[in-house]
């Protein structure tokens, strides 16, 4: 069974992921505006998310905009937004069915249960990870590739924002918390049970003289 202080740190872990994947869902800063080669009008700048996408004058002030149509969205786009929603929704059932069978809590009080419980938190926790790593690693390669694509105007191109950083850290945390939980919450094997059960079972069996 997976020691309490292993489970507490994942639930750190878990929470600290939790709030960096909101965050990376949320904030509209998955695109920044590129000041390269002739684009160096710093005016005002563009930054795209995934619900919205926002113009910032140099003064401060910050207009933003609903995108239009879902359909209208690319590919990476769309995928992004289902998957962060996802992997938010997944990370926050993790947490509360580790807080069921953690050591700490008395929500369970059957001991051989507890640790596959922390088990199925622990795989919960992995798959929100990569569920919020695959769409920024993805979104970050477009960003990239269009980048240094000699056809892209120089005035369309785009930087990472601060959400791809963020978006890797959670997802790393939460690889990490779910890693913990399965390395050190495994079941108790039953061979030792079952041994002991048979010498129980034999000593007190009665002894037969045969003549």
């Amino acid at each position: 069974m997976g020691s309490a202080a292993v489970q507490i740190v994942s639930v750190g872990l878990g929470v600290l992921g939790l709030i960096g994947v909101i965050v990376c869902c949320a904030v509209p800063r998955w695109k920044v505006s590129s000041f390269t080669g002739s684009n160096i009008v710093t005016a005002q700048s563009s930054q795209d998310g995934l619900w919205t996408s926002c113009v910032v004058q140099s003064t401060g002030q910050q207009q933003c905009k609903n995108y239009d149509s879902l359909l209208v969205l690319p590919s990476d786009l769309q995928a992004a937004r289902a998957m962060t929603i996802i992997s938010c929704l997944l990370c926050c059932l993790s947490l509360l069915i580790l807080f069921c069978g953690a050591d700490f809590t008395t929500c369970v009080q059957s001991e051989d249960a507890k640790p596959k419980i922390s088990l199925v938190a622990g795989v919960g926790l992995l798959l929100a990870g990569l569920l919020v790593i695959i769409p920024v690693s993805w979104s970050a390669n477009i960003i990239v590739r269009d980048f240094n694509n000699p056809l892209v105007a120089q005035a369309q191109k785009k930087e990472l924002g601060a959400c791809i950083f963020v978006g890797w850290g959670a997802g790393v945390l939460l690889l990490l918390a779910g890693g913990l939980l399965c390395c050190f919450s495994r079941p108790k094997s039953g061979s030792s049970g079952g041994t002991a059960k048979y010498y129980s079972n034999n000593a007190s069996a009665p002894n037969k003289n045969y003549v």
